[in-house]
């Protein structure tokens, strides 16, 4: 179930237009994550919006970035939704840890409160691999607010971005080579619905 600011269905078109977005241009996201800048080979143009900026990349010989960058410009709770999406369309791709970690984090999406999130991320740091499900999991954890009850230090936000791109690119890379290619279409056809203003 996607979370309160997916993109509505046809028949809830009255809703009040929203942005999916963290920053209001590109130039504004890579100056206020610069580490977004190493892990993505790509830069934005000069006055190049969001979408146009991730057809470039689809079209690119590392069409991966347009997952990466997914990743940092989206608001975290959405792009952690788009990330369950992503690895929920890949059912032969997961293990069963991936399937258990996937559960908390789709109960997160639909109820995000805080004590849920710190549990999640106790459960996905005390896993017993770091798979694509698990680094979502993280991903809950570093969404915002404080990284654990007794930890009121604020997580940093490349931290939650780069959680789902591994997540994505980590079980996209599960993947027999020969499909690869399609997964990975469809993750960014997902995508491209995300910067849209709806």
């Amino acid at each position: 179930m996607p979370p309160d600011d997916a993109p509505p269905h046809d028949e809830e078109k009255t809703r009040p237009p929203a942005v999916a977005t963290r920053y209001d241009s590109l130039a504004a996201l890579y100056q206020a994550i610069p580490q977004l800048a190493e892990v993505t080979q790509q830069r934005p143009r000069p006055d190049e919006d969001a979408l146009d900026y991730l057809m470039r990349l689809r079209q690119s010989t590392t069409p991966e970035e347009a997952i990466t960058v997914t990743a940092f410009a989206i608001q975290p709770k959405l792009a952690i939704w788009w990330g369950h999406e992503c690895l929920r369309n890949m059912p032969d791709a997961l293990t069963p840890l991936d399937r258990q970690m996937m559960e908390l984090v789709a109960s997160w999406i639909g109820r995000p409160d805080t004590a849920l999130r710190h549990h999640v991320m106790r459960e996905a740091l005390f896993a017993s691999a770091k798979s694509p499900g698990v680094h979502l999991a993280l991903a809950v954890g570093w969404s915002g607010g404080s990284i654990a009850p007794n930890d009121p230090a604020p997580v940093h936000p490349s931290r939650a971005p780069r959680a789902i791109n591994t997540s994505i690119l980590s079980c996209l890379a599960r993947a027999d080579l020969s499909r690869r290619p399609i997964f990975l279409a469809r993750f960014i056809d997902m995508a491209e619905s995300l910067f849209k203003v709806y």
